[in-house]
């Protein structure tokens, strides 16, 4: 994909910023192309075509800020765009911690983190792998009576950042994916469960066959599901959903909810967070991650870092402006993390279930039941009931229930079945205790 007429661009916007009277300003500029495709019932069902672009301006006059935005990259539009960031910029209240980021933490080099694999596929034969897909989950077993679909997705885009410290880098970029979802009935009653493979290498995606198997295997174990009573007992977050519990994590350890004191962690750095068996490290620069990114929204380098260490959490994530409000360094987070690993134990997923011996393994969340102030956790479940280290039946319309604090407190163990297809990397957790409500 050609870049140079992007950066061409940022260095004209940059230029006509300062022309128009702006003492600083800093600009991000994007291009992608791409489609999906989906098959249902062994036919094509869809195909969508994306090709976008954007231009965020924001300029700066002294520490009053102004941001503009275009899809139209013309010279006119541009110069507009301009003229709007820096007309809104004289208009706002001062902020004494508004600004780029010091020059001195600006990204020096752009290592190659081989995130761009274009796929050479036409629409023609993604739907050709689509209906494959899904015709594959329908015959894998009888009970698998309908369909949600197969679908499969191309992206290849690049991003550009640009500031008036004479910055100005960017990469590019590919994500691709095959997302296979199926219904399965038995006496009367209906399951769907699903799975997919994300990878920036499309040559790296699980196979069509392996998708569609596990896609039909999840939602025939799902079948004679029952229901639970009210009970205390140990859970198990599948490793697909123990992401999210790091995401509150790190939601709560973010510069913005630090200086807002809207978290349940607000100055803890220093503190015992986890069991002293865990650390979590971020790791930039993996090739191929899907959180990969040698700068930050900041301009920043990014790099390694060690977010707990020994289960104590030894900092925030901030940008440039939370930094500031907080009287620190920024850390390269503008944006979030990347590449977010937790350490894993040597025990799969079997031998978490043989540790719990009797308790409840989560495969399926529903709704966003989390209070980022008071750590406060209840959401609706599925999954399975264990006895003695051994799946006995599935379960639904439960609600697991807690407080985060105590819930990072009381992590047993996290398996070796480490999720790679998003941007925190971690194997399934087996925490102590929780509510979990049934009828």
């Amino acid at each position: 994909m050609k870049t140079p007429n992007l950066e061409q661009i940022l260095s004209r916007v940059i230029d006509l910023a300062k022309q128009t009277g702006a003492t600083a300003a800093e600009a991000s500029i994007g291009a992608g192309a791409g489609f999906s495709v989906t098959a249902r019932m062994g036919e094509a069902e869809t195909v969508e075509h994306q090709r976008d672009k954007g231009l965020n301006i924001t300029c700066y006059v002294n520490r009053r800020k102004g941001s503009a935005s275009s899809t139209d990259f013309s010279d006119e539009a541009i110069l507009e765009t301009v003229r709007a960031a820096c007309t809104i910029a004289s208009h706002t209240s001062e902020d004494e911690y508004a600004g780029l980021i010091d020059p001195q933490y600006m990204a020096k080099q752009i290592p190659d983190l081989d995130l761009y694999h274009p796929w050479d596929i036409t629409p023609e034969q993604a739907i050709h792998l689509a209906i494959e897909c899904e015709n594959t989950a329908r015959a894998a077993d009888k009970r698998i009576t309908n369909s949600e679909g197969a679908t499969v997705h191309s992206y290849s885009g690049n991003h550009f950042y640009a500031n008036s410290h004479g910055f100005i880098g960017g990469w590019n970029w590919s994500s691709h994916s095959i997302d296979c979802s199926v219904i399965a009935e038995q006496d009367g009653m209906m399951q769907r469960d699903g799975w997919y493979s994300k990878k920036r290498d499309h040559t790296e995606l699980e196979s069509v066959r392996t998708i569609a198997e596990t896609a039909a295997a999840r939602a025939v174990q799902k079948l004679g599901s029952r229901k639970l009573s009210t009970l205390s007992v140990p859970v198990i977050f599948e490793a697909s959903l123990a992401s999210s519990l790091f995401s509150s994590f790190i939601g709560a350890i973010a510069g913005g909810a630090q200086y807002r004191k809207s978290t349940f962690l607000l100055d803890k750095a220093g503190s015992q967070i986890f069991p002293d068996f865990i650390n979590i490290n971020e790791r930039p620069h993996i090739r191929k991650g899907s959180g990969s990114a040698p700068f930050d929204n900041d301009g920043m380098a990014t790099q390694d870092r060690t977010l707990i260490n020994k289960g104590v959490l030894q900092g925030y994530v901030l940008s440039a402006y939370s930094a500031r409000k907080l009287g620190l360094a920024p850390t390269g987070n503008a944006g979030g993390v990347h590449n977010l690993i937790i350490e894993t134990g040597q025990q799969d997923l079997d031998a978490l279930l043989k540790t719990m011996n009797r308790g409840l393994l989560i495969t399926d969340l529903i709704g966003f039941g989390v209070n980022q102030v008071t750590g406060d956790y209840s959401r609706g479940a599925s999954g399975f009931w264990v006895e003695n280290g051994e799946i006995q039946y599935p379960v639904e319309e439960i609600t697991v229930a807690g407080n985060l604090i105590e819930m990072y407190r009381q992590i047993l163990a996290i398996g070796k079945d480490v999720d790679t297809r998003r941007n925190i990397l971690t194997g399934s957790v087996l925490i102590e205790n929780m509510t979990v409500a049934g009828n």
